[in-house]
């Protein structure tokens, strides 16, 4: 038995005493790898979110294919690429239409949007008012919380519309 076990494991797979079988190292080193590609995509998001980004131009960065991309940094953040970019740039604007006094317009391009009408779209999907609504609210409210706080409180929230549970896998 013991030989047995020894040149099971020498040929790369380990086993628990019980002698059930556990995950290959190389698949562990590979989920690792990817997990750390799909971080630095991420992080390339929040840091670029006023370019125009695409999820090919994101693929290409990592060496991966766009839609591969896609299915990995959806189950590994619960969302698409697109959809974690426009929630930093509804974010971001938030923030513009809270603190300056740049026309919708203005906020929706410096965020990076190309087109007003779909940057309102999202907008209000996502905070649930149109941005005028949001900055005049914005103007009555008085500033009780700190900012680090605010902005946690405030971070828009996607709705899942006809979703009753976790997304499917298969």
């Amino acid at each position: 038995m013991q030989d047995s076990r020894q040149g099971i494991e020498a040929m790369g797979s380990a086993f628990v005493e019980d002698g059930s079988r556990l995950a290959r190292p190389a698949r562990n080193s590979r989920r690792l790898a990817d997990l750390t590609r799909l971080r630095r995509v991420r992080d390339r998001i929040d840091r670029e979110y006023g370019q125009p980004l695409d999820v090919e131009a994101l693929a290409r960065g990592i060496f991966m294919s766009a839609g591969h991309l896609s299915r990995q940094f959806r189950l590994a953040y619960g969302e698409s690429p697109y959809s974690y970019l426009m929630t930093r740039r509804i974010e971001r604007a938030m923030t513009l239409l809270r603190c300056t006094l740049l026309s919708v317009t203005d906020v929706c391009f410096a965020v990076g949007c190309s087109s007003p009408g779909t940057f309102s779209t999202r907008f209000t999907e996502l905070v649930g008012v149109p941005q005028a609504a949001y900055r005049r609210a914005a103007a009555r409210r008085e500033p009780s919380l700190p900012g680090c706080v605010g902005r946690q409180v405030q971070r828009p929230i996607r709705k899942q519309a006809g979703r009753f549970g976790p997304p499917r896998r298969g």
